[in-house]
């Protein structure tokens, strides 16, 4: 809202309080003259008809600072910690008291309540604004929250920034009216049952931010987290971030591994003073009474699938675009939910058409999308996620749910979690770069590739915990326990190749035998290890059933290892055959790993294959592997692998004209892989995973393997089968390799 500051011309002072001590405030600290109204659209009606056009308009409210930091007490060095922690963690938004402590407040701190005024205006120049949407007087109302809004911010800072009348803005917005306006056109019904709709949309998934809100909402469920782990971030780019956010949009894009994602995350952003995302999450936790507080706090509830609600996609594509106009941060989990193997989910892209369109509409100049990585030590839920990849249903959300949920996890603590910031990437850019945006398959492309690298981001900054190399160790031995110096000896080069290749690693701790016993310790504690102390010394192995639990943590890290073990895999075919098997392996991996485009690829695995020999093109390959102080894909690949061997034989087996039904295909395929695995075709119960199985289906379907065909398909079926069975004929060589290898070096078989 712009005027001078003439006592003599006619004011309307519009104010916006809720309680009597803020009415007080604001009376004695403007004693202005003029006509004072609540600022309501239906209050100002009249006197704005009435009113001269030189009368200016302005408002007022009280804006409530942070509290001092008055939380740590002395009364002991761990209760000092944990309220320090405490104090640390809450966000900023914490600042107008209820109203029974308000007067109490002022008067301990006099200082919290400031009395901000907003911008003026003329009513000519608020008049000349309005587009004729709506009332004068509404759009008066609005314009002075508006302006409010930005003058409080000068008191709590930008951290604070609260979306206020969010809904009322976007109807207001010419570009949403026009966007109504089209797609009534569109589907050919009218524009005022179409707006209806919309905007019925646009209430329901409009979030606040209102600060009583979020500090429910994080006071009741930081101990779910704060109990449980000790949070670890890397930091290094969150300066760069916070300056870069200073004029842009960010979009925060996370791993998924728990609901406590979002929780972790907020806090980490929140001590270094970044304001609270717009956090976008499934409908399936909008249950009473968390879901009406979530949304107050900032979580935005989208339906699962929008399938062709054109009025729907139309309302979400609008309020992302007003949400990234104001700077607004965005967050939300492109795996589309948990990961339920421990490695990245294949990332969806629809939201991220949604911020596409912001971009190249000129809505927003640019949008940073960050890869976030949240990687966990030990994480309770990992065992309902494995008991699913068994076949078990999925326990639906709700308040008893989440009360069981929250008593597991602040039963114990779990360990770390560590959170890492990949460097941004700008969609602006990544648009300019792509392929025609007028191309909807182009268009779609670009989209993949970007989210593509947003997944490699968030790979390269994930650690190998500590907790993720142990149970590589265990489950790279079938049906056999380890001795504690046997799994030492197996992580030893393990740890030595992460360090020389500079890739990020909780493994420290593991370079003594302390700190792999504190490990194994903790595993056995969650029951994912069972230990045997009757013999000369104890042996550690899984535990019976918990085999896709322990792959869970070892899938944390195996992308570290991803390269190393296709290049042994290559160096067990005749040298002019190596490079065309490099590519056909990855075309064998790619719904499982995340692989650079080609000829980035070939550099990558050009210099995995001179680690392991520098004249590796010519070089015997079995006695390169033989020298190797490293042999990894047995322990890398070999549960994926597994995995499509099953789906490959399934498929082959099938009559070529009968259609595959993905549910009966898959318990058909759990059932078959159990037997092979009694049968000793299979190397444990880790590939016995219906997110596994699901993913070689995929590759099935893209290599036209799928769909009912005749002989032909038939013989391309049986062809696809023979081509993994040699591969896991490779990986079974390199083990086997590898057993040689330690029983010759130590005398005693890992």
């Amino acid at each position: 809202m712009s005027a001078g500051a003439d006592t003599d011309v006619p004011r309307i002072v519009l104010v916006d309080v809720s309680s009597e001590v803020e009415r007080r405030l604001v009376a004695g600290a403007l004693p202005l003259g003029g006509t004072v109204l609540p600022l309501r659209g239906s209050a100002l009606a009249g006197p704005l008809a009435d009113a001269d056009p030189a009368t200016v308009v302005t408002a007022t409210r009280v804006a409530w600072a942070p509290g001092g930091g008055s939380e740590v007490t002395r009364q002991g060095t761990g209760r000092r910690r944990r309220r320090e922690r405490w104090s640390a963690a809450r966000p900023a938004l914490k600042r107008r008291p209820p109203r029974p402590l308000q007067a109490a407040a002022v008067r301990r701190d006099p200082d919290r309540a400031r009395v901000v005024v907003a911008e003026p205006a003329t009513v000519a120049e608020l008049t000349a604004r309005w587009d004729g949407t709506g009332t004068l007087a509404g759009f008066v109302a609005h314009q002075a929250a508006l302006a409010l809004d930005r003058a409080e911010r000068q008191v709590v800072g930008d951290r604070a920034k609260v979306p206020r009348h969010v809904a009322e803005a976007i109807r207001y917005s010419p570009e949403w009216r026009a966007e109504v306006a089209a797609l009534a056109e569109r589907l050919e019904a009218p524009e005022e049952e179409v707006a209806a709709e919309a905007a019925a949309d646009l209430d329901e998934l409009v979030a606040a931010m209102d600060p009583a809100a979020v500090e429910v909402f994080t006071g009741l469920l930081r101990p779910v987290h704060s109990r449980a782990w000790d949070v670890q971030a890397d930091t290094a780019r969150l300066t760069d971030l916070r300056e870069l956010n200073r004029t842009h949009p960010l979009v925060f894009l996370p791993s998924h591994r728990s609901y406590v994602d979002p929780l972790v995350l907020a806090d980490v952003l929140a001590r270094h003073d970044f304001p609270r995302n717009h956090v976008l999450g499934g409908e399936n936790l909008r249950f009473w009474p968390v879901g009406p507080i979530a949304k107050r706090a900032g979580l935005v509830f989208i339906r699962r699938t929008f399938g062709d609600d054109q009025v729907y996609k139309t309302a979400v594509r609008e309020y992302l675009a007003f949400l990234l106009a104001k700077r607004f941060n965005l967050e939300w989990y492109m795996e589309g939910g948990r990961s339920r193997t421990g490695k990245l989910r294949p990332p969806r892209h629809g939201l991220l058409r949604f911020v596409a369109d912001a971009v190249e509409r000129k809505r927003v100049e640019d949008v940073y999308l960050v890869p976030v990585s949240i990687t966990y030590d030990q994480l309770r839920e990992v065992s309902g996620m494995a008991a699913e990849q068994g076949g078990a249903a999925k326990r639906g959300e709700g308040l008893s749910w989440m009360a069981s949920y929250i008593r597991e996890q602040v039963r114990t603590p779990l360990g770390t979690v560590h959170v890492g910031f990949a460097e941004p990437l700008s969609l602006a850019t990544a648009l300019r770069n792509g392929a025609d945006p007028a191309d909807p398959d182009a268009r779609r492309l670009t989209l993949q590739k970007v989210a593509f690298q947003v997944a490699v981001g968030i790979n390269s900054v994930t650690p190998a915990t500590a907790t993720a190399l142990v149970t590589t160790a265990l489950l790279g031995v079938r049906d056999r326990a380890l001795t504690l110096a046997q799994v030492q000896r197996v992580l030893e080069p393990l740890l030595r190749y992460l360090t020389e290749r500079g890739l990020p690693h909780s493994g420290a701790a593991l370079q003594s035998a302390r700190g792999v016993r504190l490990v194994l310790g903790a595993l056995a504690a969650q029951g994912v290890v069972t230990v045997y102390e009757g013999g000369e010394e104890p042996v550690h192995a899984i535990e019976r059933g918990q085999h896709l639990v322990a792959a869970f943590y070892r899938n944390n890290a195996i992308h570290h290892f991803v390269d190393r073990a296709i290049a042994e895999l290559v160096m067990l075919r005749d040298p002019a055959d190596r490079w065309d098997e490099a590519h056909r392996l990855r075309d064998l991996l790619k719904f499982d790993f995340f692989f650079p485009e080609r000829e980035a690829y070939r550099e990558r695995l050009a210099a995995e294959l001179e680690r392991l020999d520098p004249q590796w093109e010519t070089s015997d390959g079995r006695e390169v592997l033989c020298r190797a102080d490293l042999l990894v894909a047995h322990r890398v690949l070999r549960s994926f692998v597994d995995a499509q061997l099953v789906v490959a034989e399934r498929l082959a087996a099938r009559d070529p004209r009968t259609p595959v039904t993905e549910p009966e295909f898959l318990a058909e395929c759990s059932g078959v892989g159990q037997q092979m695995l009694l049968q000793g075709r299979l190397h444990g119960p880790e590939s016995l995973s219906r997110e596994l199985f699901s993913g070689a289906l995929r590759l099935a379907a893209n290599l036209d393997l799928v769909d009912p065909g005749r002989e032909e398909l038939a013989r391309r079926r049986q062809e696809w089968a023979a081509q993994v069975r040699d591969v896991v004929g490779r990986v079974v060589v390199i083990d086997e390799l590898d057993a040689a290898a330690r029983r010759e070096n130590v005398g005693v078989e890992p």
